[in-house]
């Protein structure tokens, strides 16, 4: 994976930072292994409704998550962008795809997509891979005529399948911030409280009131206490460009021969671990349509949307309290405990369940093939 290349500049960014050297980060917790049918191309009554401004943090990170991908290179590194137009172009850090041309893409809902590289820059760290399936898409919103301000409260976004440690919360601690991380110069930074931590370069930096794109997140202090992000109005013109009039030939970079690092897997279980919390997370944001569509074709066969989404209506709070997978042949078996905060007949009833679900492969993606809960508590 592409980030040990930052060593060899670090005692030059600690002269430029007063202190702070950066070095990039680029890794990832949970692969996509599962295919649903889209869930951020569908318009639902049941996504959250309320203005940005009223929206809590959660669900503010859950709206956006949607729109973060994983990119992933031949040679395994791995990196993040978001999907930014209609003809289903990703921005992420040129040091995410330098040297390559084909890469794959894995959203949040667990679909995978071959996108190609149509732009990349040499000298500015970002870069923009056209990915046909996921045109005519939505995709996020970007600040593109006013710059973030010291103090705004911001959201760093990485990988969607490694929810945990790939969403840091923070504000805006200074601006224009210049430095050299060969090849690429960057200028004008954003200083963030919010640390670029793995999983979370090349990801977008949000409002925290809002979720409009405000910067691409590019490096972080070892630390772990600071990051920086490159603001969307520096980089606009070169991504329309792209998007507009695609490279016909990749430009090749200059990078240190240490900047491979080890692969990291996952496991069966832990991706079957991570689709029931994403299940739960989606029921938790009235989001039915996401959690629906993470069911096998045999549940949903059974159980029609409107029954299960009206299972829920009165649900609410949902927690998931643990969770236990082990493999069981070609399937999972996750086994929890979760809370829920319910309305039975105009009161608040607070109980716990035991939860078990099968996770399995379905059309080569993994999908909950089939569950029950009995109520502990």
């Amino acid at each position: 994976m592409k980030g040990s290349w930052i060593a060899s500049i670090l005692s030059t960014l600690l002269i430029l930072s007063g202190g702070a050297y950066a070095m990039i980060y680029i890794h990832e917790k949970v692969p996509a292994k599962l295919k649903n049918n889209s869930l951020i191309a569908v318009a639902s009554e049941d996504k959250i409704s309320k203005k940005p401004n009223d929206m809590t943090l959660k669900e503010v990170i859950h709206n956006v998550q949607k729109f973060v991908v994983n990119v992933e290179m031949e040679d395994g590194s791995l990196g993040s962008g978001f999907l930014y137009n209609s003809k289903g172009d990703v921005i992420t850090n040129a040091h995410v795809v330098s040297n390559n041309k084909d890469v794959t893409i894995k959203t949040t809902d667990s679909r995978e997509f071959d996108g190609t590289v149509i732009g990349v820059s040499t000298d500015v760290d970002v870069a923009v891979v056209r990915v046909p399936g996921l045109a005519g898409e939505d995709f996020l919103k970007l600040r593109k005529n006013k710059k973030a301000e010291v103090g705004d409260e911001v959201i760093a976004l990485g990988s969607p399948l490694g929810l945990q440690d790939t969403v840091t919360t923070g504000i805006i601690s200074g601006v224009n911030r210049d430095f050299d991380l060969k090849p690429y110069h960057y200028e004008d930074m954003y200083q963030i409280s919010a640390p670029i931590t793995h999983g979370n370069s090349g990801g977008p930096l949000v409002s925290r009131k809002t979720g409009e794109v405000l910067g691409i997140n590019s490096a972080g202090m070892d630390q772990g206490t600071i990051g920086f992000s490159i603001p969307v109005t520096e980089v606009i013109p070169i991504v329309e460009g792209w998007s507009a009039n695609p490279m016909t030939q990749m430009p090749v970079v200059e990078m240190n021969s240490n900047s491979e690092e080890d692969e990291e897997t996952i496991s069966n279980t832990d991706a079957a671990s991570y689709l029931v919390q994403y299940f739960y997370e989606s029921v938790q944001y009235g989001d039915y349509v996401t959690a629906y569509s993470l069911l096998g074709s045999n549940w949903q066969t059974h159980t029609t949307y409107e029954d299960f989404r009206n299972g829920y209506l009165n649900t609410k709070n949902v927690e998931v309290d643990d969770l236990q997978a082990t493999s069981s042949g070609d399937n999972v078996v996750v086994i929890g405990t979760i809370s829920s905060e319910e309305n039975v007949n105009g009161t608040t009833q607070y109980s716990k369940y035991q939860v078990k679900y099968t996770v399995g492969k379905e059309n080569d993606q993994q999908k909950i093939l089939s569950g029950n809960a009995k109520k502990i508590e």
